[in-house]
């Protein structure tokens, strides 16, 4: 997949399952289909694909950027599992707070990677 579909995919995909987490949307869905009893597990499902989402628009922009430095899959994929585990192990209190600061925290290093390719590209 070209890498500017892989990253409107990504942030599309993390937009909706932000909207479905911080809002009762998917709520109102599920029960209007018959579906109520699963809406008590839907957090422990949209908070994974919410971290997983943003590190799949980290790594697209690594690749877009050139690939400046190391190559930052495994550090995503242990961001992700740590967020959601701290999320259940504090039982959602600080959901909010968490998705927010890992949005953040993609934002500053897209930040970054633009830092670090435009200087590249003025060494070269």
């Amino acid at each position: 997949m070209a890498t500017r579909t892989r990253l409107r995919t990504a942030l599309i995909g993390s937009a909706i399952t932000a909207i479905c987490c911080f809002t009762p949307l998917l709520v109102l869905l599920v029960a209007g289909v018959g579906l109520s009893a699963i809406v008590g597990w839907l957090d422990y499902a949209l908070f994974p694909i919410l971290f997983t989402g943003l590190g799949i628009v980290a790594h697209t922009l690594w690749l877009q950027a050139g690939r400046p430095g190391p190559c930052p899959k495994n550090t995503i994929i242990v961001l992700a599992l740590a967020l959601s585990a701290l999320l259940f192990w504090l039982q959602f209190r600080f959901a909010l707070r968490i998705s927010v600061a890992a949005a953040l925290g993609v934002a500053v290093y897209a930040l970054w990677l633009r830092r670090a390719a435009t200087s590249a590209s003025r060494i070269n």
